[in-house]
């Protein structure tokens, strides 16, 4: 499986970007989806997950009640809705996908996608 992550970019403090993360190759197997981002000089940190199902959604702090996680599994895509975007939000956005048991964790993740800025100006 390969992941495709697009949608990022610049916006203004206050704005939405929606993220998107397309899955190709063999995708049969049933795999939960996550979303992580790093800033410049800062490690690799969890943003939201979503199981197979859709019925489980996780989300650090930070983001909760602004940013909501889904996923088509019919298309093999999952997407990240941004929303009331902060400075503080500015990094590379990765898709990832996995079977862990942490899906919480980039431990949880077997498979990236290769990033997508997101950039916010205040």
């Amino acid at each position: 499986v390969q992941l495709q992550a697009s949608g990022g970019g610049l916006v203004q403090a206050g704005g939405s970007l929606r993220l998107s993360c397309a899955a190709s190759g063999r995708t049969s197997r049933r795999y939960h989806m996550g979303w992580f981002r790093q800033a410049p000089g800062k490690e690799r940190e969890f943003v939201a997950t979503i199981n197979w199902t859709g019925h489980r959604r996780d989300y650090r702090d930070s983001v909760k009640g602004r940013f909501a996680i889904s996923r088509d599994n019919a298309k093999n895509t999952g997407y990240l809705q941004m929303n009331s975007l902060e400075p503080e939000d500015t990094a590379v956005y990765y898709c990832a996908a996995g079977s862990g048991a942490r899906p919480m964790s980039v431990g949880g993740y077997d498979i990236w996608g290769q990033g997508t800025q997101v950039t916010v100006s205040s």
